[in-house]
């Protein structure tokens, strides 16, 4: 199962998440990209507590996949610093697996 990641990352709008899950999938980085409502983020940044609006990416993909993706994803991230975490899939459904396999890069 090391073969597949899930890689999350938060935006500051809908918009944004929108626009970078559009450029992962159409250069198959990512079979697919699930974008949450609205949640609240409270996180120290310079110094100080900040409180945002954000929304959630889950970004489902392939390991060998990942350097591309982070690049990619930092190059379109508004975020100074954004936050790109990749976790490893221990189980899935094997019709679901293999689709991400196949609509991803190689």
């Amino acid at each position: 199962m090391e073969k597949f990641i899930l890689v999350l990352t938060t935006v500051p709008s809908k918009k944004t998440g929108h626009e970078i899950a559009r450029v992962l999938v159409g250069e198959r980085l990512a079979a697919c990209v699930t974008q949450s409502s609205a949640c609240q983020s409270l996180y120290w940044w310079k110094d100080n507590i900040s409180q945002d609006e954000e929304y959630m990416l889950y970004i489902k993909t392939k390991s060998s996949l990942y350097s591309e993706l982070e690049e990619k994803i930092r190059e379109l991230h508004p975020y100074e610093v954004p936050e790109i975490i990749a976790l490893p899939f221990i189980k899935g459904h094997n019709e679901y697996l293999r689709w991400i396999d196949r609509e991803t890069k190689g």
